[in-house]
């Protein structure tokens, strides 16, 4: 088997939170700047934590800094770790499939990393509380870059270098056209599943190179595994 890359996003794709993202991004606009709807128009799906700050922001009228950004973000973590703890248990849950590809790929010698819009933080407090984020020694977060093709590229840079190889095979799970664009622009392949807000069919037409309902799905996990 060639060496090879898994980066596997995390919201709508590994798990779904209940809105506990959401919600804490809230929280955390209401605490710094008194508008608890500086968020109601934005899409989530797909986009990085700091463009989702960055936005927020103008839709409000704040001057926007990087260190205004960073200062949001830390309080929205905080938030973060008080709304997942809310969640009932019912809403929040790993997607099907998901554990089974993870241990696949690692028993498979696999680097199996995350390739997230999450911060770092953030990413850790999501996946904790299902006994996930153990498995993921790596990534490309939010931290990295507030564009996803450029944070997925730190992401499989790192995985090149736990594999110790110049060259890898890099495939990029996820469940938006976002995360198929992402792959696209690094020269990867990807894995599309509809557990999000987006059917298979338009996954495909994003350019998926494979798209399932879900990683239980027949072939899902030998495409992951062999490509």
């Amino acid at each position: 088997m060639r060496p090879t890359v898994l980066l596997f996003d995390i919201d709508g794709t590994l798990v779904t939170t209940g809105g506990a993202g959401r919600r804490s991004l809230e929280r955390a606009f209401e605490l710094l700047h008194q508008r608890r709807d500086a968020c109601s128009r934005i899409s989530f799906s797909g986009m990085t934590d700091r463009s989702i700050a960055r936005q927020g922001l103008e839709a409000i009228g704040v001057a926007v800094t990087e260190p205004g950004i960073d200062a949001l973000l830390a309080q929205y973590v905080e938030c973060l770790r008080d709304e997942v703890q809310r969640v009932p248990v019912e809403k929040y849950r790993v997607h099907a499939g998901m554990r089974e590809a993870v241990k696949a790929g690692l028993d498979a010698g696999m680097a199996v990393g995350l390739g997230t819009g999450n911060v770092r933080a953030g990413a850790e407090v999501k996946l904790a509380r299902v006994g996930l984020y153990e498995h993921f020694s790596f990534g490309g977060f939010g931290d990295d870059h507030e564009l996803r093709p450029e944070l997925i590229r730190r992401g499989a840079e790192r995985g090149l270098e736990k594999l110790k190889v110049q060259e890898a095979r890099v495939v990029i799970i996820g469940d938006t056209p976002k995360d198929v664009s992402a792959a696209q622009a690094i020269g990867a392949q990807s894995i599309a599943v509809a557990t999000g807000g987006f059917t298979v069919e338009a996954l495909k037409e994003a350019g998926a190179t494979w798209a399932f309902e879900t990683l239980a799905d027949a072939g899902a996990l030998d495409a992951l595994l062999k490509g």
